[in-house]
């Protein structure tokens, strides 16, 4: 088969690298967009940090001479090179004085949760095979403080691994000894198990631990599902002391390594992007700008730029360096110009969500929020949906009724009998309200809930009560039940 050329014309619609840089900025938080800028000024020498000072206007009319022989003539102008306006994307998203301090609270750094407790183990008076089968355990334990590894798969971890052999008998032994480290009923298998160990360790002759050992014990599948009806009849016990008994299981912790793990773990700081203050009825915005440096287009790369740009460039070096300042100076342009129309962007999406929830950061109250999605915000700004979805992304906005993530924001809408179209967190707040103020000892049925909806106005059908009643982490009718 001959080969053939021949000529076509094709429409694509490709994005710039300015348009990837800026879409990738708009997703970047407050608490990252200062490592973000800081690598950048790594990255390319003629960013620079500072404010931009004002010097003579340079001539540039006479920087070039006509040469046929010049091929970056044609490429760009110099004279976008040297700017000197000061950059105003600063003076629009800072109001904070310069002589303000910024105060953070540091992190901290502590010891992981095997750490802690294998430095108990240290105090303990153990061999050194035992050592190894105790830490071997704790390696297994999950966060939260569970063993879901078999005894026999950690027999064989330590014969293959360590070349340690060992019965499972004295693995279990060991198990036991860490089982007695704390917090207690850590190295559990079970949650039944896990309540035991702490139960056994705090009963000291107590009766009503006694009886929360024996519901645990015997009756662990009915206490579960709250059948307590059958643990009264089997016990042969009263209500008051069912109900002392349970209250002693529950103030219990089911997940006794989540406890050392968090506390293990540095402290979790949300810097909000947006703060919403309120002042005679008028509500005002601003960015948060102060972990912001202001940026700049090196001085001294647009003075080499001039000095390579006015010599004749005949050498393959010449050409390659005048080259490569070009790239950069570029790269300094249009990442500055990314991160002013970043603060631009943010600014008019966040002021078109202000608007459209105004009765809500007027007042705070839930049932006041309007249905929103994406697409609303985005015919306002006149942005694309992707983009107010990556600006929404990782964003925090602190009102006077605390700090929000923008995608609190955003929900579906439900109509009532009157053809009124409600936010679902509103329908979500009043369900939560129901379930908050029923009766314990008879909890409201996922129907019930439905019909005292429908009472209020709201058409909503019961596996809708399901759902939301799930997304807001509430339990069913059954398991909410109370003595």
């Amino acid at each position: 088969m001959a080969l053939r050329q021949q000529l076509a014309q094709k429409l694509e619609q490709r994005l710039s690298p300015q348009q990837i840089q800026l879409m990738k900025l708009l997703q970047v938080p407050t608490m990252e967009l200062d490592q973000r800028i800081k690598q950048e000024l790594e990255e390319n020498p003629a960013l620079e940090e500072g404010a931009e000072e004002r010097e003579e206007e340079y001539d540039n009319d006479d920087d070039f001479d006509s040469n046929d022989e010049n091929e970056f003539d044609d490429d760009f102008d110099i004279s976008d090179y040297f700017d000197d306006d000061t950059p105003d994307y600063k003076t629009q998203v800072n109001n904070k004085s310069k002589d303000d301090e910024e105060r953070v609270i540091p992190f901290s750094v502590e010891s992981t949760f095997q750490e802690r407790l294998t430095d108990q183990l240290h105090l303990l008076d153990l061999d050194d095979t035992q050592f190894q089968i105790a830490d071997t355990i704790i390696g297994n334990l999950d966060e939260s403080g569970y063993l879901n590894r078999d005894i026999e798969a950690i027999v064989d971890d330590l014969a293959f691994s360590a070349n340690v052999m060992v019965t499972e008998a004295e693995v279990e032994t060991v198990l036991k000894i860490v089982q007695d480290l704390d917090p207690a009923g850590i190295g559990a298998r079970d949650l039944r198990e896990c309540l035991l160990l702490q139960i056994e360790r705090k009963q000291n002759g107590d009766i009503t631990l006694f009886t929360a050992k024996k519901i645990l014990q015997d009756h662990f599948e009915e206490f579960t599902r709250k059948h307590y009806e059958k643990i009264q009849k089997k016990l042969e016990i009263d209500d008051e002391d069912l109900k002392e008994a349970i209250d002693a299981i529950i103030r219990l912790n089911p997940k006794p390594g989540g406890s050392m793990k968090e506390s293990g773990k540095g402290i979790q700081q949300i810097i909000p992007d947006f703060m919403i203050t309120e002042s005679e009825g008028k509500l005002e915005l601003s960015i948060n700008g102060r972990n912001t440096p202001e940026l700049k287009v090196s001085r001294e790369y647009e003075q080499l730029m001039r000095s390579y740009a006015e010599g004749a460039k005949t050498s393959r070096t010449d050409r390659e360096a005048l080259s490569f300042v070009k790239a950069k100076l570029d790269g300094a342009k249009w990442f500055i110009d990314a991160i002013k129309q970043r603060q631009n962007t943010l600014y008019f999406t966040m002021q078109a969500i202000m608007n459209y929830q105004r009765d809500y950061f007027l007042t705070g109250d839930e049932t006041h929020m309007k249905p929103m999605i994406l697409k609303d915000i985005a015919e306002i700004v006149g942005l694309d949906i992707s983009t107010v979805s990556r600006v929404a992304n990782s964003k925090y906005v602190q009102t006077s009724y605390g700090v929000f993530s923008l995608k609190y924001f955003f929900s579906e809408s439900l109509s009532t009998d009157s053809g009124e179209e409600v936010s679902t967190r509103e329908v979500k707040k009043i369900l939560s309200e129901a379930i908050e103020g029923e009766n314990k000892r008879k909890p409201l049925t996922d129907e019930h809930l439905a019909k005292l909806l429908n009472d209020k106005g709201y058409n909503i059908a019961r596996r809708t009560i399901a759902k939301y009643r799930e997304q807001l982490n509430i339990p069913v009718a059954r398991l909410r039940k109370e003595l």
